[in-house]
């Protein structure tokens, strides 16, 4: 369906200021908060907001509140979307105003990771203990093992890997595992872990989990456990996890679902407060992994969350689209 005639001149007069313009530009980029497009952009929160808004109204942005903090991305489908990444591809990329701003979102990037990766050394040690404090670590795994089933599998992938325990527990029924971790801390300590359990396969690398460099189509199956709530674009990790499921292969994200915790977001450094089914459901159909299977957990504690299970399969014959 095409845009009205009035359609598109919303579309290009709320994209057609300066201050928009650079919005659309970062979060082409990645979601955002509001605070961290206001560090970016230098400007107030109340102004900043009122320019949300008015892209909100034109379609060309999505708001959705995760506990205390409220981020924005682009509009993920629609002509609205179409007509701004015309827009977007059309402007010199060396733009001294624009190019400001992405040496400023560097920054904002570099001090989430440092932070998130200082939490991790200093408390990669107690980490299978923290998780605990949260979730009933027995149940899941159960549940783990049996969304991913009991056939062999020729290679595993564990994305975000940590201490390794979806290696250790997922490992015996690979003919070979790779786990990824940026955090040579959880590396070290993986190793360990996997050897004392006689894993001899498993391969343990420093890798990104927005580009791992694996082929596509190369995994049977593919593990996020818990990992996507630190991450500013969960979106993207879920479709590099896809690309790489092979055909008939399976994806399984654990993870938990919304809830107002916002001391994690405080003390742990997570970045979203939990995913909804729907959210969920949209990145893996995006991945080409429509088809979803759902595992809910209840915390054990009164103060405990929710876990979700989301398990995806690839068809036997599916090759993935090129998009």
């Amino acid at each position: 369906m095409k845009l009205s005639a009035k359609q598109t001149v919303d579309v290009l007069r709320a994209a057609g200021e300066p201050t928009r313009l650079r919005i659309l530009a970062l979060l082409e980029r990645e979601e955002l908060a509001v605070l961290e497009l206001c560090r970016v952009l230098d400007q107030s929160q109340p102004r900043v907001s009122r320019h949300l808004k008015l892209l909100a109204e034109a379609g060309l942005v999505e708001r959705f509140p995760d506990g205390a903090w409220v981020f924005y991305r682009l509009t993920g489908a629609g002509r609205q979307h179409e007509v701004i990444g015309e827009v977007l591809a059309r402007i010199n990329p060396d733009d001294p105003i624009l190019a400001r701003d992405r040496r400023k979102l560097d920054d904002v990037q570099a001090e989430r990771s440092d932070a998130a990766q200082a939490y991790f050394a200093e408390n990669a040690a107690q980490w299978d203990q923290i998780r605990s404090l949260y979730v009933a670590d027995a149940n899941v795994e159960a549940e783990v093992l049996a969304a991913a089933g009991q056939q062999r599998v020729k290679r595993l992938v564990d994305l975000g890997s940590g201490t390794g325990r979806m290696l250790t527990l997922l490992g015996p029924q690979a003919d070979h595992a790779v786990g990824l971790d940026l955090s040579q801390q959880m590396l070290n300590i993986a190793r360990r872990n996997t050897l004392e359990a006689g894993l001899t396969h498993v391969e343990l690398r420093h890798g990104d989990i927005f580009d791992t460099r694996l082929p596509e189509g190369s995994a049977d199956l593919v593990v996020v456990h818990q990992v996507l709530h630190y991450l500013g674009d969960p979106a993207a990790a879920v479709k590099e996890a896809g690309r790489i499921v092979a055909p008939g292969g399976k994806l399984i994200i654990v993870d938990f679902a919304p809830h107002k915790l916002e001391f994690l977001r405080e003390q742990h450094q997570h970045r979203r407060l939990g995913f909804s089914d729907e959210e969920m459901g949209r990145w893996l159909a995006e991945a080409d992994l429509p088809q979803v299977g759902l595992q809910a957990l209840p915390p054990t504690r009164q103060d405990g969350l929710t876990v979700k299970i989301w398990a995806a399969q690839r068809a036997p014959t599916q090759l993935r689209s090129a998009a």
